[in-house]
Formats: structure tokens, sequence, C-alpha cells
């Protein structure tokens, strides 16, 4: 049985904090009162909460304070801020900044629950890395470090096999250090097309190349005072990596077809499953690069050296997948968890994550069996005799994913790149290469 949601709220009107606890409670949200950001502070220490509900105009301090305060603390815990109308620019601040949503006064309390319920389940699986320490020994380590180096303005590799939730621990090291209000702009180095990746990154003015219509800023001055994520950097093309180089040696870059030298502010943070090294013995790499980046190293272990993590990490994807769904929430069976607890996870927290989805979608009982987590076990002899190549397995799945995401997005190509996190470009070449036909789709403006 699912544990009940447990809520700190932070109010200081004594009539609205009684009416929220009041309903909350009934709702099946235990919740813990505090009256002032101090006295919610204290509760988010001790209480350890699944959601936090705060109003921005408190006695002592602001909600900029407990959010910037909190963070540290609650990892991947969703909060939620009550706004007067003459605070809707901070919130959206807030929001920009890592909180989940905000509720303008006066709002139905229904709708605060509603709101509630959408978040906390991500919440219960936001264990997919060091957002979700405590959980083994492994990601209390990486935890450490990352409050170490928080503080700190160094450039940070990390490094982990695909799906160990390396973005994860990007995230917390943003939320743990000075910079913890300015934003966070992650780029997926992998997604963007190379002869893309100068301008997507950089900026680029009018007229700098054909179909430049307008001048665009890049990820590099989107990430202003904050932090700049590079997620696959070993993805770079070469001269994308000399320009980065530059960047982080002179801390100033130009849009391209620019010539104004725009000064880079931001804290640079880089991810990667590919060993550098022999990339850089391969000439795909730049070895003065890599010492650049190379500053503050951690990695993330894999799921199969934190293995006390995999039952509550598959319980909250369960909720989480459940309650997007719209179904009730399957039970993990007896013999499903020692199946996942048996299981390599070559493919790690991701890995798990898409098991739990497909098990949830296509399953038809009330609870979750081996059969219904890993279908590849029940295959006959016969379905399994040719065995696929690597890169059939690999191109199956993809083809399968996208079909999914155009499925939900009604065939809109913007929306389902979106979801995908590529560009539309990327997604267009994907599905010419995997033989999706294009005819079907609706390619919006």
């Amino acid at each position: 049985m699912t544990e009940p949601v447990r809520v700190v709220l932070i109010e200081d009107d004594p009539i609205m904090g009684e009416s929220l606890v009041q309903r909350l409670t009934l709702e099946g949200f235990p919740t813990v009162w505090a009256k002032t950001g101090a006295e919610g502070l204290a509760a988010l220490r001790r209480e350890r909460p699944d959601a936090v509900i705060s109003d921005i105009k408190l006695p002592d301090l602001s909600g900029e304070e407990v959010f910037r305060r909190a963070l540290p603390e609650l990892g991947g815990v969703p909060i939620l801020f009550i706004t007067a109308f003459g605070e809707i620019e901070q919130a959206v601040r807030l929001v920009r900044a890592g909180a989940d949503d905000y509720l303008t006064k006066p709002f139905p309390i229904g709708r605060l629950v509603e709101r509630l319920k959408r978040v906390t389940p991500r919440a219960r699986a936001a264990v997919a890395g060091p957002a979700g320490f405590a959980r083994s020994d492994a990601t209390r380590r990486v935890e450490q470090a990352l409050r170490r180096v928080g503080p700190i303005d160094s450039t940070v590799l990390l490094t982990g096999e695909t799906g160990t939730g390396k973005e994860v621990a990007a995230r917390f090291l943003h939320a743990v250090s000075d910079r913890a209000d300015k934003p966070f702009v992650a780029v997926n180095c992998a997604a963007i097309p190379p002869e893309l990746m100068d301008s997507q990154v950089f900026g680029h003015e009018r007229g700098a190349f054909t179909g430049a219509q307008a001048r665009h800023i890049g990820f590099a001055e989107q990430a202003e005072d904050g932090m700049l994520f590079l997620d696959e950097v070993a993805e770079l093309p070469l001269a994308v990596q000399a320009k980065l180089l530059r960047l982080l040696q002179e801390r100033s870059f130009t849009r391209v077809g620019g010539t104004q030298l725009l000064e880079f502010r931001a804290r640079v943070v880089c991810a990667t499953n590919a060993d550098l090294t022999e990339m850089i013995r391969r000439g795909g790499f730049r070895e003065d690069l890599y010492y650049r980046i190379h500053v503050i190293a951690l990695t993330l272990p894999p799921l199969r050296d934190r293995r006390e993590e995999i039952l509550p990490l598959a319980a909250g994807f369960v909720a989480e997948i459940a309650a997007r769904f719209g179904r009730p929430e399957p039970r993990i069976g007896d013999s499903a968890r020692l199946a996942l607890l048996d299981h390599p996870w070559p493919g790690n927290v991701r890995e798990l994550r898409n098991r739990i989805e497909r098990a949830v979608a296509l399953g038809e009982g009330d609870g979750l069996e081996p059969a219904d987590l890993f279908p590849e076990l029940g295959l006959t002899a016969a379905e399994a005799a040719p065995v696929a190549s690597l890169s059939e397995v690999r191109d199956e799945a993809e083809r399968r994913h996208i079909l999914a995401a155009l499925d939900q997005t009604g065939g809109q190509i913007a929306r389902a790149a979106s979801q995908l996190g590529v560009s539309r470009t990327t997604l267009w070449e994907k599905m010419r290469r995997l033989g999706i036909d294009r005819k079907t789709m609706e390619d919006e403006p």
C-alpha cells in the first residue's frame, strides 16, 4: 500500500492556514503547518516531506529566501507557491528557477489539491539520481561530493553510464550552489544536428546564414549568471569544441555572424558516458578542452551498484505513471520484485522507468508480474532464434518510441520532438532513416 504524501505548509494567515490543513488532511495529505519562514525551514529538515506549499509573502522571510534555503535540503521534492496578484512576476521567476507551480489568491482549494496530486507522484520517483539521497551508500557519496563543490565555481564533469542520472546530479548541484536562483539551461548536445550546434549554443545574428531571419539568443547567453549544462559533451563537433574552449578561457564569445564580444558569466557543467581519453587518442575530442572541463570530475554509479534503490525507484515510477495514465496503481508482486532485483540493468534508471511504463501501459491485471516487466523472457525458442544486431535492436526501439510520441501528439512533429527532447530537424531525419512515413504526420509551423 502506498504511504500517504506528507506536506509541509508555510502560511502566516491563520484563516487560510487552518482551512488548507483541514482540506489537505481530509484529502489524504497529512500536513504540518508552519506560520513563518524560519518555522517552515525547521519543519522541512525535521519532517522530510513529499511536497511543500508556501506563501510568497511571509513575516520574516520572502518566498525566494525559503526556496533558496530549502532546495539543498529537499532535492527533487516539489514546491508549490501561493501568491497575491502583485507577486505574480516573482512567482514566475521562482518557477523558472525550479519551483513546480504557483497559484494566485484567491483560488479554490480543490485546484490546489489537484495540482498537488499532479506533482507528488513525480516527487516519489525523483530518486532517479542524487536527488533521492540516503537510498544507498553510493548515492550518498555523490550527494556529499556535490554539496562540497556546490559553492565553488569550478567547471564540473559528470561521467557515468547512460541512464544513471547525470542531469539530476547537475540540477542538484545548481540547487546547492550560490546560483540556485539563477537560470539552469540544459543542452543535449547529441540531439542538435552538427551544422546547427554553433548557432544553437552561441546564438546568431540576423542574416548570419541562409534562413537566419532574426537574431537568435543561444544557450550560453540564456544561462546568464546561472548554470550551463552540456549533456553528451563528447558529441560536440571539433569546431564547436574550439569555441567552447575559448568561452571557458576568456569568459566571452560572439554570436555567429556577429562582431560584438559578449561576456559569459555562467558556470559550466558537462556530462558524458563516453571515454574522453580514448576519444582524444583517436582525435575526436580536444585534449586542451578535456583539461578545462575536467577540473572537478564525479562519476555517477550504475544502478547495479545501488540495488537498494531499485524497489523504491520502481514503486515511485509505478505511482507516477499510473497517475499520468489515469489508472489504478498496480502492486508489484513478490516474484516481480525478485525479478527487478535480479536484473543487471544495463540501461540503469532509464531502463527501469521504461520497463515500468510499458508494464503499466499494457498490464491487464491489478498487479505487475515478471512477464509484464521482462516480456522478452517469455519468448519461444522459434521467436528468439534470429538474434538481431545491436544496431537493429536500437533502431527498432527508437522507431517504436518515435511512433508512440507521434501517436500521443496526434502526429504533430514539433510537439513530438519536444516530448522526445530533440529538435524538429533531428526528428525528421530520424523518421527518414527509420522509414516512418512523414506524409501521415501534421507538420505545423
